[in-house]
């Protein structure tokens, strides 16, 4: 427990509860410059199966020790695990169903609540799902006003259901500031059904992601019951202590709520023990985030170590905007941390004449296994006593270990610990490393990488440390417009409204600072700019606290014992598909060709091919996965085919989306691409078409056509391929457009929500994409687009073929590497389904240290910097192919894609690597998926990889002139092939 107040005479506490032990600590703030940095006691505990009695014996044992009196105390803070335990462990006794309101006049209908969720906790959870009138634009005007007979419509469906909890999410809810649609939803639903718990997503999370953002206001609705009582027995661990002080819980990303409000968001609360950890490590190395400084901190426990970075800040570097909690995604603040199998109970045994440390660990049973404490397993603990590092058990039992054996266990930990560091760190320097956790002695004295080591007092107790220096926070995710403010006035009201959270969430005033602040553009959108910002400052205890309206039932409740929990709870595992021996189904059509009838198998590997393909750009293919899969799921049907298999007179229609992929993360999958279709069917008086092609495979395009020639719409069978073999971020950079001038009109974009156009001619077909493009704006910034239909001639001659079956095998190479552990060559199973070494190649292996972003004329610029890695532990170099250039900065500009890679030696020289219109792919090392654009963040370790262009684009001047780096104003940049083009083997031939 524990606070950062200041005020003298008051004593702070810190706890955190997990599995193993209950640490409590007490600390005198008035003596933090002294080198005890006032830490007066310090306990620990076994955690105990219910909240409050091992809190209440660690807490009495530390104000014993202390020697102070309860009206000493100034805050009580908790850092704890029990909430996301109950999502985790699926614990029905301490979950609730949870009804869904979404706000939408015409979006949302594609991708449903609970889509995402495992099968066993979508079953504990989902109750009713309803969709309102309502939602905003990009923009902050109202799609549409929320219709209160509609709510009240589904509040008795809500009571019908018998729900308690029901969660209110509308499309761009953080921005609304204006119409506040879902408080005014929740005001309807608190007046029908009084009594029920009411969460408003964007309180829960005031990001834009719409599904993450729901999906954590899912969870937080489902534990909210459990959260009060949990908070109500630990005022009671309180009362019995006679402590009156405030009561506080930490948050994941270092700040801390009141007991209140934890009540209401105990969401925020799931991952505070690392951060716990890292703060608390600084505050006792006398580095408490004041000073500018970032540090690395390594947390060594009893099987794993944990490696987290703090910023300048001095709070955590964080991970990316959506993290997975119980296998569902949700937006929230978390650390960014690297784990690696060193704990003090990790297993030392020597294999084939090699000494091995972890990642088998005895675990728990460390006292009864290790040889120092009679047991019959080498430990990392065996190893530390016998080497002098440290005394624990009986030394005498580990005299017999030999001594090459403790010299090669200790050269091992050390590598394990410099491998861990060199994964964390953005930049060669050296930085100073903080030592915690009850096996921070197992690290050595010194660690190639670290500036200094620093192992502070009283490390074994840093995570009740860290509970006790938390500091308040308030965060912000807007978008705001920039035609009557420049962007620096923008970015400055984003940081008033954080300061101004902090504040109101407790903070005092004069101590609060900004903690960090991000800025980007948004593709497509004129004259908006979407601002995060963070603020954090002290504690303010004179500020009044507001506490929760107990309810007396609950209370009541909480005298009875809880009931056992149900063990034999069914935990279901998904059906996992073998990647190395699935086959996809081929089958003789209705004209005796072969089609091939697509799985939910195949839509997820179609889908992180395609994200590789759209180098950096195309929009994430999520939604679509999700919208496809569940298609299937109501058996409908998906037929894909060669391009061999077209009649010569066949009548072909392609298209897509165009528009900002910061709506689409909004509004979600919906059929305008469908409508638009419909609309230029309509126009030329086609009742049909014999088959669908996309406009580009890269990103959530390459998807699209699946969902217009599905048997649910048009039943077409899709063409494999398509008209770029990549994304480009407009229509007219197009093979069809390098080989057949102005064959893009007539076509059609429509909206979604009841707007369209039609451009029947124009003189030239850059003219076409500025148009629509400026139309697209005016309409929601994100359009569904018809092209002029085409013909099999064109498919055949123009067309990037067998493309779908790139992606295909794409993402399966991708699947394959998960399932088999070897994610840190996946760039190279990928260059074998790319055509191999000849045509593509690994460009690149780094960290990315800077992204900057810039808006012009609707699109989204900027360069994105990679260093290169320090050493190359963290990748099995017996398994790499050979990098085109190693050391130094990789420098990769963007317009919506990647558009060339620069290397900058160490020396300054300067070499284009690959361009435009070649493939230039950023791939995340721990997932083995691609990043886009908006995913380009500090800190993240990848790969690069280039692919050769189809000749589609080199093999005219006007290919060029489209699709090369002078199409992108790079005049200077001369294109070079990367390699010789090798077409994608079509799944249709291998399989059928």
């Amino acid at each position: 427990m524990g606070s950062t107040v200041g005020s003298a005479g008051h004593d702070a506490f810190g706890e955190r509860s997990v599995r193993t032990n209950t640490d409590a600590v007490a600390i005198d703030l008035r003596r933090q410059a002294l080198a005890d940095r006032g830490l007066k006691a310090h306990f620990k505990t076994p955690t105990t199966p219910d909240v409050t009695s091992g809190i209440e014996t660690a807490v009495r044992t530390v104000i014993a020790a202390a020697s102070l009196s309860p009206s000493q105390i100034a805050s009580v803070t908790i850092g704890t695990t029990h909430f996301i335990n109950a999502v985790v462990e699926r614990d029905a006794r301490r979950l609730r169903r949870v009804g869904v309101v979404r706000l939408s006049r015409s979006f949302l209908r594609e991708v449903p609540p609970f889509a995402e969720f495992p099968s066993d906790l979508k079953r504990i959870l989902q109750g009713h799902v309803g969709i309102v009138d309502g939602g905003l634009h990009i923009d902050g005007s109202q799609e549409a006003p929320v219709v209160e007979t509609q709510v009240v419509r589904e509040c008795e469906a809500i009571k019908k259901a018998g729900l308690s909890v029901v969660v209110v999410a509308g499309v761009y809810s953080p921005i609304d500031e204006v119409f506040q649609q879902e408080s005014r939803v929740r005001d309807i639903i608190l007046r029908e059904i009084p009594g029920i718990d009411v969460v408003c997503s964007r309180e829960v999370s005031p990001r834009i992601g719409f599904i993450e953002r729901e999906n954590a206001a899912i969870l937080n609705g489902a534990i909210l019951k459990y959260a009060r009582r949990t908070v109500r027995q630990f005022k009671l661990a309180m009362k019995k202590l006679n402590l009156t002080c405030p009561l506080f819980l930490t948050q994941n990303d270092g700040t801390i709520l009141d007991s209140s409000s934890a009540t209401r968001i105990p969401i925020s609360t799931f991952s505070s023990g690392a951060t716990n950890s890292m703060r608390g490590a600084a505050y006792l190395a006398g580095m408490d985030g004041r000073g500018g400084f970032s540090a690395i901190v390594i947390d060594i426990g009893g099987t794993t170590s944990d490696v987290g970075v703090l910023l300048p800040s001095g709070l955590p570097r964080q991970a990316g905007s959506y993290v997975t909690v119980a296998g569902v995604r949700v937006s929230y603040s978390m650390p960014h941390l690297h784990s690696i199998g060193l704990g003090g109970g990790s297993v030392v045994q020597v294999i084939n004449d090699n000494v091995r440390v972890g990642p088998e660990s005895v675990g728990l049973e460390l006292t009864s296994r290790a040889l120092v404490f009679g047991g019959d397993v080498c430990t990392t603990t065996d190893v530390c006593v016998a080497s002098g590092k440290a005394e624990v058990g009986n030394a005498s039992c580990v005299k017999s270990i030999d001594q090459a054996l403790l010299l090669h266990a200790n050269a091992r930990i050390k590598a394990l610990l410099e491998g861990a560091i060199d994964v964390v760190k953005t930049s060669p320097e050296p930085l100073t490393v903080l030592l915690v956790g009850g096996g921070a002695v197992l690290a050595p004295e010194h660690l190639e990488g670290a500036l200094k080591i620093i192992r502070p007092p009283f490390n074994d107790v840093a995570n009740a440390v860290g509970a006790a220096i938390a500091r308040v926070g308030g965060s912000v995710d807007i978008v705001q417009g920039t035609t009557h403010q420049t962007e620096l006035q923008a970015v400055d009201h984003a940081k008033t409204l954080a300061i101004r959270r902090a504040v109101d969430a407790g903070a005092l005033p004069s101590s609060v600072q900004i903690a960090e602040v991000d800025s980007m553009p948004l593709q497509y959108v004129a004259n908006q700019i979407r601002t995060i910002a963070k603020a954090i400052g002290d504690i303010d205890m004179n500020s009044k606290i507001e506490e929760s309206a107990a309810d007396e039932t609950e209370k009541d409740q909480d005298a009875e014992p809880e009931e056992a929990k149900d063990l034999d709870v069914n935990i279901s595992t998904e059906t996992v598909v073998d990647p190395f021996t699935y086959k996809p189904e081929i089958c003789t059509g209705t004209r005796g060709i072969s089609e091939w009838i697509f799985s939910e198998t195949d839509i997820d590997w179609l889908a992180d091919g395609c994200y590789v393909l759209g180098c950096a750009g195309g929009g994430s293919p999520a939604a679509s996965q999700i919208q496809l899969k569940r298609m299937l799921r109501e058996g409908h049907k998906i037929r894909v085919i060669d391009s061999s298999s077209l009649n010569g007179d066949a009548l072909i229609y392609w298209g897509g989306h165009m528009g900002s992929p910061a709506v689409s993360v909004e509004r979600l999958q919906s059929i305008e691409t469908v409508y638009a279709f419909q609309e230029l069917m309509r126009y030329m008086r086609h009742d049909t078409f014999d088959a669908v092609m996309g406009l580009e495979i890269g990103g959530a395009n390459g998807m699209e056509p699946f969902l217009v020639g599905s048997s649910r719409f048009f039943d077409a069978p899709v063409i494999d391929g398509d008209w770029m073999g990549r994304a480009y971020p407009t229509y007219w950079q197009t093979t069809l457009a390098v080989h057949k001038p102005l064959e893009l009109t007539p076509c059609a974009i429509d909206s979604g929500d009841g707007k369209t156009i039609i451009m029947t001619r124009a003189p030239d077909d850059e003219i076409v994409d500025r148009a629509l493009r400026a139309s697209c704006s005016e309409m929601g910034s994100r359009v569904g687009m018809a092209a002029k239909p085409t013909c099999t001639e064109f498919v055949r001659k123009y067309g990037v073929l067998n493309t779908v079956s790139q992606a295909w095998r794409i993402g399966r190479s991708i699947a394959q590497a998960r399932a088999a552990n070897r994610l840190s060559s996946v760039a190279e199973s990928i260059i074998a389904e790319a055509g191999g070494k000849d045509a593509a190649k690994v460009l690149f292996r780094g960290k990315i240290t800077r992204v900057e972003r810039r808006l012009f004329k609707g699109h989204s610029y900027g360069t994105v910097y990679i260093a290169a890695f320090s050493r190359g532990e963290e990748i099995d170099s017996s398994t790499n192919s050979t990098i085109l250039a190693e050391g130094g900065e990789l420098q990769i500009p963007f317009k919506n894609e990647n558009i060339y890679a620069k290397h900058v030696g160490n020396d300054g020289d300067e070499t284009i690597l690959a361009s435009v219109p070649d493939l230039i792919a950023v791939l995340d090392n721990e997932s083995g998926k691609a990043l886009g654009v908006p995913e380009f963040k500090y800190g993240y370790a990848v790969t690069v990889i280039g692919i050769t262009c189809s000749p589609r684009w080199t093999e005219t001047p006007r290919g060029l002139d489209i699709g090369g780096p002078a199409a992108f104003g790079y005049d200077d940049i001369h294109y070079r092939p990367l390699g010789t083009y090798v077409e994608p083997k079509s799944v249709i031939e291998e399989f059928k």
